[in-house]
């Protein structure tokens, strides 16, 4: 059965740093406490569950959530399979490949409604696309994040295993900033700002955009979903948690509404909240985050059919270094749903919510030397 290694894997990891016991929803104080897995550290890309939080917005459902933080060793579709969380955020591909090996889970709410991911290279490298790729280095973090680099080289025929030399890449650019590799894995809100904090050594100042290129996969249609909060299937049966998921998504979809209003006051909780990095990528972060998900044109959180069929369409034909897909077959029973996150939008609108964005803009934001 073809599949991509990591995917198989991903399920064998330990959820290190989660409860052993499963969070029941018994009434505590009036609320009933939640457990939501995030898929990495404290930063920007979960500010707006962050602010649900702080800002009461969950308190508001009966729901006290608690978050839990995510790390290298933790994969949180798995820390939701087997119970240690009541909902998890992880990205499409990887819950898709650990939902066909077994993992019951349902997307109830597509919170990135656009791609983080870019390839970043050197301007005088040559490389422009991913056809240039054929004879270089090229860097990955592997842990499922490489899907779209290998749907955009099958995309340009470039054959992963034979074309290019795959570099296991650090979570950060040195192996670019150091030209031990051609191209690197960066998101948008993270690691290609970490360029851009760093000095030029022959002029003494901050790189700028100038000195890079970017590699886009939204641009040329190997895109693929990203964050999105998914769900228990089988506790989907259950009217009590049917109910519970359509008031976590509410205060959801609040947290995110104000951080979109509210950057820097949500760069702040990121911040307090412990965050290592620093004040001027956090407002980086939270800007580029905004931007994956706002405008969100028919409602945040909504799942588009066509977004999640190219999703689907990628991860069943796009090979990695051994041959291997994604996938191997359509996704089967519930994969996802609108219903929950419809009836957490109305609610949410109903209050004066602007649950679109329609008339979102982007701040201009100023980095400094490291992030500080």
């Amino acid at each position: 059965m073809r599949r991509y290694l990591i995917a198989a894997s991903l399920l064998l990891l330990t959820a290190c740093g989660t409860a052993d016991t499963t969070a029941t929803p018994t009434a505590s104080g009036g609320t009933t406490p939640i457990k939501l897995q995030l898929q990495w550290f404290y930063q920007a890309q979960f500010a707006g569950y962050i602010a649900a939080v702080d800002q009461g917005f969950y308190k508001e459902q009966g729901l006290d959530v608690e978050l839990l933080e995510g790390g290298v060793d933790i994969v949180p579709q798995t820390v939701l399979a087997t119970g240690k969380a009541d909902y998890a955020v992880a990205w499409v591909p990887k819950a898709l490949a650990s939902r066909e090996q077994g993992a019951g889970i349902t997307d109830v709410g597509q919170i990135f409604a656009r791609s983080g991911t870019y390839q970043v290279g050197w301007k005088d490298s040559g490389i422009t696309s991913a056809a240039d790729f054929t004879g270089k280095k090229v860097g990955n973090w592997g842990f499922g994040n490489e899907f779209e680099l290998f749907a955009g080289m099958t995309k340009a025929g470039i054959d992963p295993g034979k074309d290019v030399t795959l570099v296991q890449q650090q979570f950060d650019m040195q192996a670019l900033l150091k030209k031990e590799i051609d191209v690197a894995q960066a998101m948008s809100y993270n690691e290609y700002a970490q360029l851009l904090e760093a000095t030029n050594p022959a002029t003494g100042k901050l790189y700028t955009a100038d000195d890079f290129t970017v590699i886009d996969w939204k641009t040329n249609g190997s895109a693929m979903l990203q964050d999105a909060v998914w769900a228990n299937t089988e506790k989907l049966s259950d009217p009590a948690y049917q109910q519970q998921t359509v008031k976590f998504l509410a205060g959801t979809v609040k947290g995110w509404a104000y951080c979109r209003d509210n950057p820097q006051a949500c760069r702040d909780l990121v911040v307090a909240k412990g965050s290592k990095l620093g004040k001027s990528h956090q407002l980086w972060q939270m800007n580029e985050v905004n931007k994956l998900v706002w405008p969100a044109t028919t409602g945040v959180g909504l799942i588009s059919e066509a977004d999640w069929k190219q999703t689907v369409d990628i991860s069943l034909t796009a090979k990695n270094q051994t041959g291997d897909t994604v996938i191997t077959k359509q996704p089967e029973g519930l994969a996802y749903t609108n219903d929950y996150i419809q009836q957490a939008l109305d609610q949410v609108k109903a209050t004066g919510v602007d649950v679109t964005g329609a008339g979102f803009q982007p701040q201009t934001v100023t980095l400094t030397a490291g992030g500080a």
